[in-house]
């Protein structure tokens, strides 16, 4: 039952990333182990729409970790836990919670022996620049207990790249590239300390590959020059060697056509969706205190008063003029819908 649940939550959240992105593309996607145990690591930097993107673009079901700070409110925690959401403790959220980890950890553990799909972030926050930032070794002590606990488990090492156009923008599009998976037992040699310097090398490395490395030693210097060749970012290999050639042979992004239609499209969206939209910029995005949120909250906005409002709409349309006119003004409003986010 439970997995029927999450099957329709699963698509209701894929029909809504689909309205939402102008485009998702996603590479080498046949390496998701189907019945293996696999960690999936992946790079951190769009709030709650990272894990969401995960989700829907693979057919097996995951557990979460989630900084825990989003579990505050006991009926969201309720809402995550029913998401297999796990709750993770960082320094911030006071010393006297880090221990609350090692039930947590247990708990992966536990899972990955019953191969079970784990998805963590190993940067261990999250940030919008475009770069993997040092490794947390959580993830380590999650790999290296597994095997020592039990060490019959196949489990694999899955690295994921997201690369987002904007995340700060709308319609915003994204790529998203799956690695070359790893077997732990192939790299860990059962000596703690210099496993765990491996594998945070091995997994930096790997999602270097996958994703824009800026340096962050010259990270506002490097962006301007990015920005201003109009890079590809979701095309973060080609990015990556533009900048090991010193900003030389860059691949810019295709050139925007009929613009202003867009922006007609656009417009005319905004207005059949004006409550919707006034939630939006009057109400929840001058709470969002941290950049990284803002796609976050703009999705469930869309996902969830977006269809309330259209049906509500329709059905005084309907009441008041005819059901035949409700039905071309749905259908009428996701054309507009489909050419102002896809056009």
């Amino acid at each position: 039952m439970k997995y029927i649940f999450l099957s329709i939550v699963r698509g209701y959240m894929k029909l809504g990333m689909f309205f939402y992105f102008k485009k998702i593309t996603v590479y080498n996607q046949e390496r998701m182990p189907k019945d293996k145990s696999v960690l999936i690591l992946s790079n951190h930097q769009n709030g709650l729409v990272d894990p969401l993107l995960i989700a829907v673009t693979c057919k097996r079901f995951f557990h979460f970790l989630t900084r825990a700070g989003v579990f505050k409110k006991p009926a969201l925690a309720k809402l995550f836990h029913v998401f297999q959401m796990l709750p993770v403790y960082r320094i911030r959220d006071g010393w006297g919670n880090l221990t609350n980890n090692n039930a947590i950890f247990e708990k992966c553990t536990k899972l990955l022996s019953q191969d079970e799909a784990v998805v963590i972030f190993p940067e261990g926050g999250h940030d919008l620049k475009r770069t993997i930032r040092p490794l947390s070794k959580g993830f380590t002590r999650i790999v290296l207990d597994t095997l020592k606990k039990h060490p019959e488990t196949d489990l694999q090492l899955l690295p994921v790249g997201l690369n987002y156009e904007d995340p700060l923008m709308f319609p915003d599009s994204v790529s998203i590239f799956y690695g070359e998976p790893i077997k732990a037992r192939a790299i860990c040699t059962g000596e703690r300390n210099q496993d765990l310097v491996h594998l945070k090398s091995r997994v930096q490395a790997e999602l270097s590959e996958l994703t824009t490395v800026v340096p962050l030693e010259t990270y506002s210097e490097s962006l301007s020059k990015l920005e201003a060749l109009n890079v590809d970012y979701l095309k973060p290999q080609a990015v990556n060697t533009c900048i090991k050639n010193n900003f030389q042979s860059p691949v810019p992004k295709p050139k925007e056509t009929f613009v202003g239609l867009k922006k007609l499209f656009r417009r005319l969206l905004i207005i059949n969706y004006i409550m919707p939209y006034l939630v939006w910029k009057r109400y929840a995005q001058p709470k969002i205190k941290e950049l990284e949120f803002v796609a976050t909250f703009r999705f469930a906005v869309t996902i969830v008063l977006g269809p309330l409002w259209l049906l509500l709409t329709a059905l005084i349309l309907g009441l008041c003029f005819g059901w035949l006119l409700a039905l071309i003004y749905v259908a009428l409003s996701l054309t507009v819908v489909l050419l102002a986010v896809k056009f």
